[in-house]
């Protein structure tokens, strides 16, 4: 029996799998664990395996997917519940491995990644950046894995000064250890330390990637990040809420852009280096971002403006954040295809079944 995919996933999962049958041929037959693979990212990422198992595989893989449920949601992926190659392990990454466990490639996005979220689970974030990664290395150096793959963030740059952005991989960071996003800014960055450590000493093959604002079907509409924030409002039919002046910019990466540079870095040869995957094409203010929102939703809501009762709201958030795509789409063939208009469009499909 086939299943059915999300229509808008399954339309992603097909542009993906026809720009990149080569790469993607690698999948065949391999053992994957993708920890926080209920989430958003991952949860993409294990879609990814199942529709070339699906569709394109000579040989399908193996899918572990590991997460503790926190903020991840298992419905998900219901949709491959009895697959014979789908298995799931309700653990923590920072927790030792069933034993007798063997995996080709490991992809580590487990992280609580909201800032409200991460906020109100802090140790357990750090648990995931630090323990979980260092678990993960230590696996991947016993068993020999040909891969792993961390997700660290732009957020390990801090609010950087306006000469560097779009900011380069070599930019060193301008990050409070001390603040209430410390817990996730300063232990991705732990993570990438101990990653590249791992690399140097024993030779585990570890790749990071830094994503820039991924979004997209299957981001959790009570996620509390700004653009599944917006889509709340407008389908509740209220006006969007921005806790702020508006002027802060960020550039937004479509999940099947990022999920490609994903991929791209884990099949590479580039072990201990760090890529920036997002889309440097454009960068939107926040105002922006809502009027475009509003757009979608034929301009029947507006914007309206209020302060945050939460105090540290807007303490330590960058003004800009911008990637410089330059190195992943040298070293990976990387380059971001679609456009936040057009993605905003897709992620609205995708809400209007399954928010």
């Amino acid at each position: 029996m086939i299943f059915v995919f999300d229509e808008t996933v399954k339309k992603d999962l097909e542009g993906m799998a026809k720009a990149n049958g080569k790469l993607f041929e690698k999948i065949d037959g391999q053992r994957f664990l993708i920890t926080g693979g209920a989430g958003f990212i991952g949860a993409y990422l294990v879609d990814l395996l199942a529709y070339w198992n699906e569709r394109k595989a000579k040989k399908p893989c193996e899918i572990y997917c590991l997460d503790t449920f926190i903020t991840g949601t298992p419905n998900r992926l219901r949709h491959l519940e009895g697959r014979p190659y789908f298995h799931k392990l309700s653990q923590s990454a920072a927790d030792p491995l069933p034993p007798g466990l063997g995996f080709d490639y490991i992809i580590h996005c487990a992280g609580i990644a909201s800032p409200m979220f991460y906020r109100k689970f802090p140790i357990e974030t750090m648990d995931a950046n630090v323990g979980g990664v260092r678990n993960l290395l230590e696996f991947s150096s016993r068993n020999k894995v040909k891969s792993m793959l961390f997700f660290s963030s732009s957020e390990i740059y801090g609010d950087p000064p306006a000469d560097r952005i779009p900011t380069q991989e070599d930019f060193r960071g301008n990050v409070s250890c001390t603040g209430p996003r410390a817990c996730y800014d300063e232990s991705k960055r732990y993570g990438e330390t101990l990653c590249v450590n791992f690399w140097r000493t024993k030779g585990v093959p570890v790749k990071i990637v830094r994503p820039f604002n991924v979004y997209g079907p299957g981001m959790r509409i009570d996620d509390k990040r700004v653009v599944p924030d917006f889509f709340r409002d407008a389908f509740e039919g209220r006006d969007i809420v921005l806790l702020s002046d508006g002027k802060a910019t960020r550039s937004f990466a479509y999940i099947s852009d990022a999920a490609e540079g994903f991929m791209r870095a884990l099949f590479s040869e580039h072990n201990g280096e760090p890529f920036n995957i997002g889309n440097d094409a454009e960068e939107l203010s926040m105002l922006d971002l809502a009027k475009e929102v509003c757009a979608l939703f034929g301009n029947r809501i507006s914007v309206a403006f209020k302060t945050s009762e939460d105090k540290n709201y807007l303490t330590d958030n960058p003004v800009r954040r911008c990637p410089d795509t330059g190195k992943a789409r040298r070293l990976l063939g990387y380059a971001p295809k679609v456009m936040m208009k057009e993605g905003l469009g897709r992620m609205k499909e995708w809400y209007s079944r399954n928010r």
